[in-house]
This record gives C-alpha cells, sequence and structure tokens, in this order.
C-alpha cells in the first residue's frame, strides 16, 4: 500500500520536505556535522561538488573527493533533527518517490558523524578523537519506536541500576555502532568508549546556570560506570540516535567526536576549530583508504 501524502511529504519539485533533496542527489557515504557552517569547511577539500542546497538547519554539498562520491549534510542540533534526517535519507533510497511503495530491495547507507563533543573521563584529553562505540541513549527518542531487539539490555540495565535511574524518566537504552565502520575509521589516534547522547545542553549534560538539577550527581554516576572493561568516554547530543535509527532501519553507523571540553577537568581546547579540522582531514583520509 502507498505511503499516505501526509507520512511522507514531498516539496512540489518531488523532493523530500525538509532535506529538500531527491535521490541522486546524495551519495552512498554520508558524513553528517551539526553545524551548517561545517559543511563548507569538509566541501571545500573536494575536487569537485555536484550539488548544493539548504533547507532550514540541513544543508547538503555532494561531490568527489579523491575519487570518491561523498555527501555533507548538516543535521542540526538534537535527537529530533536527527529523526528528521535519518527518516529522510532512508525515503531517498528505500522508498520509490513517485509510486511511494517501499522498494523490494533496500539499500545501505554509510553514515559518518563528524561532530564536537565533551569527554566525562579525565584520561580521554582535549583536543583527542573518540570513537562511539556505542551510544547511551538519554533522551527518550528512540522509544517512540520498536528499539528493544537493537539495544543491550545488560548493559543497560546495569546503567540503570549504578545511576539509580528516575522511573519517570525515559529508560536509558545502549545501542552499538556499525562494526564494520568501526574496524575501518577506527586507529591508535581513536579512544574508544560509550558516547551519552542528551537531550539537551544545560541540565540534561549537568552544567548549572540558575536552574538546580534533579540529579546534580549524574555526571559523576556516568563517569564512574563501568561495564565488562567498558566506560562511558564523552556526551553530545545526537549518537545513539543516529545509532537506534541506522540499526532498525539497516545503515551502517559511526560516530566520530572531536573532544573541545573535558568536564572532569574543567578543561576547553584552546582552539577547537584546529581540531574539528583535524578530525575533518582524518575522516575524509579513512574514507578512500
Amino acid at each position: 500500500m502507498p505511503i499516505k501524502e501526509s507520512e511522507l511529504i514531498l516539496n512540489p519539485d518531488g523532493s523530500v520536505y525538509h532535506l529538500n533533496l531527491k535521490p541522486e542527489n546524495i551519495s552512498e557515504n554520508i558524513i553528517f556535522v551539526g553545524d551548517q557552517d561545517r559543511v563548507e569547511r569538509i566541501s571545500k577539500h573536494f575536487d569537485t561538488v555536484e550539488f548544493k542546497t539548504q533547507k532550514r538547519e540541513f544543508k547538503t554539498h555532494t561531490g568527489i573527493y579523491k575519487g570518491k562520491r561523498l555527501s555533507v549534510i548538516s543535521t542540526g542540533i538534537g535527537p529530533d533533527n536527527i529523526d528528521i534526517v535519518m527518516n529522510e535519507l532512508d525515503a531517498l533510497v528505500n522508498i520509490d518517490l513517485n509510486t511511494r511503495l517501499v522498494k523490494p530491495h533496500l539499500r545501505s547507507l554509510n553514515i559518518v558523524r563528524v561532530g564536537t563533543s565533551g569527554s566525562i573521563q579525565s584520561n580521554v584529553p582535549i583536543d583527542s578523537i573518540v570513537l562511539s562505540t556505542h551510544g547511551l541513549d538519554l533522551t527518550g527518542m528512540m522509544h517512540y519506536y520498536k528499539i528493544e531487539e537493537h539495544s543491550n539490555k545488560e548493559m543497560a540495565d546495569a546503567f540503570v541500576a549504578h545511576t539509580y535511574w528516575n522511573p519517570n524518566k525515559a529508560r536509558p537504552l545502549i545501542i552499538e555502532n556499525s562494526k564494520e565502520l568501526e574496524n575501518h575509521f577506527g586507529s591508535e589516534k581513536t579512544y574508544k568508549g560509550v558516547t551519552a547522547t542528551a537531550g539537551g545542553f544545560y541540565g540534561p549534560q549537568g552544567r548549572v546556570l540558575r536552574l538546580p538539577l534533579y540529579d546534580p550527581d549524574l555526571n559523576d554516576k556516568l563517569e564512574s560506570y563501568l561495564f565488562k572493561g567498558i566506560r562511558i568516554a564523552n556526551f553530545e547530543m545526537e549518537t545513539s540516535v543516529i545509532y537506534g535509527m541506522a540499526k532498525m532501519l539497516g545503515h551502517h553507523a559511526l560516530s566520530l567526536n572531536a573532544v573541545i571540553a573535558n568536564r572532569a577537568t574543567m578543561e576547553f581546547s584552546k582552539d577547537p576549530y584546529k581540531v574539528v579540522d583535524e578530525l575533518i582531514e582524518y575522516t575524509l583520509q579513512k574514507f578512500i583508504e
């Protein structure tokens, strides 16, 4: 049965509603960035840029980098935006936009997030790169989908017990990355660990300005969590939802995070732009290896 117009909304030109993209506009290899200005910081390295578009915070450049076709898409900040981007990208490759029918043969995209984050371990220093082995979802977004089979229940249960998690909050989930992409993009330059994904920048990540926190010790609990040698390395706002959506839709996803702050030592990078540029160059090189 065709997907209704109210469920899959298309623009008058046939592009998907938020991303303003048609199937031919994207590569199967995609880099996610949060900041729309970071798109050009990546595409300036391309040999050629064949396509550009932007609608709201969603900006896309597609081109060729040393023989490899790549797309760079800005997602904006937060799990709600990831829900939009992942669903619309999947629609571009796995739904016939003319008939509105799911295609009989599904395709898998390779999605690598290039983001910034704050480490919560003193031994994960500023200006380093964290490769997220898992996304710890603290946002509640994934509970709108049938995600249970893709979450590591043992790890999540241990986290709930360790943190005395408030049952009035959405239950945390822990979702693994694409091991295929981890093996390709990992190296001695990357630190590995769980990335905690929060639904906000201030209170949800333990920052206090004028509002008191429900659990002021949560960051300490995150830092001390240990499961079979695996620790939580850093905090950001997108990774777990990228991993969850990718698992459910059959795509490969990996998150690479430039550490610009260390919450344990209270340090901030002296040159955050430099570490992001280094991560960009690292990621592009890995794509062509």
